[in-house]
């Protein structure tokens, strides 16, 4: 085959441009070959130059088609990078549509340009040098085509060239723009959507040029009607290429909220669902379930726009979310269930939710999904949802009845730290205000002892935090209305004054917070949390340390639990850990902050144990450096 191509390019090369027939021959020979690479070691660049100034259109148009084949290596692709040769495309380019009307030779040329041009630079710094780039550009001006046969041809060469020009980078992309490619395609689409069906082709090699310049140009926002329009054809299309195209689209458009809210009008969400909903049983590949999987997603990403979330609160698109809870579709499941974590971003949504039972739904959809092998997907998503619901104080006893706590507890199991993440929150945000619960949970040997191993042991920022957090939370919305009295509204009242103040008659069940410490780790976590990185976690952590001094260090607690409490506090070096609060953190201490220091402090003093501990670390001293409490000195 080598040897056979070899004689047909020497032939060509003795031929005269001139024997018109001979050398169209020669070059449908050559350009029937199915190996590229037999060319590579050729030097072919300037005979064909010659044959592409050939006054001879059969001529040209077969030169051009062998160029096209040609080019398909690599090696050739650099060897016909010329100046000559891309000026004489160029210039042939220029006056398409030809008087004749035939789309023949304009094709072979974008075939041919479009090949030398991928992944080659230097030949799209040719055609910019040339000015080549208005040229191209002219190209998608053409709206009607004489030469139907070759049409759609033309309309997919067409597409190619400027698409394998244009991937050349966000310098040619923005000199594109500037020469109004946006609105050359926003016709072009306009022109399409106005019959997708018979538009079809259009359509799938005009979209993928939106989608190189959304990818080159930074920030590039849509006008509203090519939007609208995206969404259309969406909606008509049955083809899954164009779809895809559409929703890619739209998802980096809908990054913008108010799209969002053009999108959620323009009814959107709504084709979404019914297009899901004809095609759900057909997504049987990977590719029609990746493809369903997009779809779902950007009927999220246009919920988490308040505006747009707002809106469609009041479209049938609510009942339809709540619908999906029932599917037997791990995406639809899991999409319904998003929506509504987005919906539930108001009292009034959560309240409603409750109401009409819409949290029952998604506690039985969670109690079929808290295992370790279940979605984490579906996990994280319905955990995000649950915490949402249960903010409203109207909403939590509501909520703690129905079973939620007893529904999440067994996915302490799972370690997968997103929903571990959400897990916690979910029960931070359960125990907020509910006594008997957190009295409960303190008592909950496995859930205390995993929460000490995440704060101590993982990897994810966000994990060690929230079990730090519900910790913190459990003992004060536990035990804080119980030992009120007992903290002062000044932090500065003597330590004295606040043992005496805690008489011996107030009595209270200690038995949560007893098991809690039993726990090995749960003092030493509390008294790490101090240094936490955010101010409300330290606040937390004091708030806590509080509550444990009230509790054992006062005169009514049991002298050997105290004695337990403050060896474990001068173990776990609570000195040290103040005063690196205190030094890192002074400037920035809100006077709650301030206030819950002092108490802390004040409160540990009344232990005999601790005194020198804390003197040893300079207290004392470094509570006086604080600005707040300068301030107030100086007033």
């Amino acid at each position: 085959m080598a040897t056979e191509m070899d004689e047909l390019i020497e032939q060509l090369k003795t031929t005269s441009v001139s024997q018109g027939d001979a050398t169209t021959t020669l070059l449908c020979e050559i350009s029937a070959t199915k190996d590229p690479k037999l060319f590579d070691k050729h030097e072919l660049a300037e005979c064909f130059l010659r044959l592409t100034q050939s006054e001879d259109t059969n001529v040209r148009k077969e030169a051009a088609k062998c160029i096209a084949e040609i080019t398909k290596s690599e090696v050739q692709r650099k060897k016909f990078t010329k100046r000559e040769i891309i000026a004489a495309f160029l210039e042939c380019l220029r006056h398409v549509p030809t008087e004749d009307g035939s789309m023949e030779l304009p094709i072979q040329i974008c075939r041919a340009l479009g090949n030398i041009c991928y992944l080659n630079d230097e030949a799209r710094d040719l055609i910019l040098d040339l000015q080549g780039d208005a040229v191209l550009l002219q190209l998608l001006d053409i709206a009607t085509i004489e030469d139907a046969a070759n049409a759609p041809q033309f309309i997919k060469v067409r597409g190619g060239l400027l698409s394998n020009y244009l991937l050349g980078g966000e310098g040619l992309a923005k000199r594109a723009m500037e020469l109004g490619i946006m609105q050359k395609l926003q016709t072009m689409i306009d022109n399409g959507a106005s019959n997708v069906e018979q538009h079809e082709d259009l359509l799938l090699n005009t979209l993928p040029l939106l989608s190189i310049l959304t990818e080159n140009v930074a920030d590039l926002n849509f006008e509203a009607q090519l939007n609208i329009q995206l969404s259309r054809i969406l909606a008509a299309s049955t083809n899954p290429d164009l779809a895809e195209m559409c929703l890619e689209l739209l998802h980096y458009q809908a990054e913008s909220d108010e799209v969002k809210l053009l999108l959620a009008k323009d009814g959107l969400c709504e084709t979404i669902y019914n297009l899901l909903e004809k095609y759900k049983t057909l997504a049987s590949t990977s590719e029609a379930r990746a493809l369903m999987k997009l779809a779902c997603e950007l009927i999220v990403l246009v919920l988490t726009g308040d505006e747009s979330m707002h809106y469609l609160y009041t479209t049938p698109l609510l009942k339809n979310m709540v619908d999906w809870l029932d599917s037997t579709d791990i995406d639809l499941l899991t999409t319904g269930v998003l929506a509504l974590g987005n919906f539930a971003r108001t009292d009034s949504h959560c309240i409603y939710f409750v109401e009409q039972q819409t949290m029952n739904k998604l506690l039985q959809v969670l109690a079929k999904n808290n295992g370790v092998k279940d979605d984490v997907r579906l996990q994280h998503a319905l955990l995000s949802a649950l915490r949402n619901l249960v903010i409203p104080k109207p909403n939590k006893n509501a909520v703690i009845q129905a079973g939620l706590v007893q529904t999440i507890l067994p996915m302490l199991e799972i370690h997968q730290p997103p929903v571990v993440f959400k897990l916690l929150g979910t029960l931070r945000m359960t125990v907020d205000g509910q006594e008997k619960l957190a009295l409960e949970l303190l008592k909950n040997k496995t859930l205390i002892e995993q929460l000490v191993h995440w704060s101590k042991s993982s990897d994810y920022a966000g994990v060690t935090g929230e079990s730090l957090r519900l910790m913190a939370w459990l003992i004060k919305h536990a035990y804080l209305n119980k030992i009120a009295y007992a903290l002062p509204r000044k932090g500065d009242a003597p330590a004295e004054q606040i043992a005496d103040k805690i008489p011996l008659s107030q009595d209270y069940d200690r038995s949560s917070l007893n098991e809690f410490l039993a726990n090995e780790g749960t003092v030493e976590a509390m008294v790490s949390m101090l240094t936490a990185q955010h101010l409300v976690m330290q606040n937390e952590a004091l708030i806590a340390l509080c509550i444990l001094s009230v509790v054992y260090l006062s005169k009514s607690g049991e002298p050997e639990q105290a004695q337990r409490l403050q060896d474990q506090l001068i173990e776990c070096n609570v000195g040290a850990k103040l005063a690196e609060l205190i030094t890192k953190s002074s400037d920035s201490m809100t006077k709650e902050i301030v206030e819950n220091l002092q108490n802390c402090i004040n409160l540990l003093k009344t232990a005999e144990k601790l005194v020198p501990h804390l003197e040893q670390h300079n207290i004392n001293e470094l509570l006086k450096s604080i600005p707040i409490l300068t301030e107030y000195c100086t007033l």
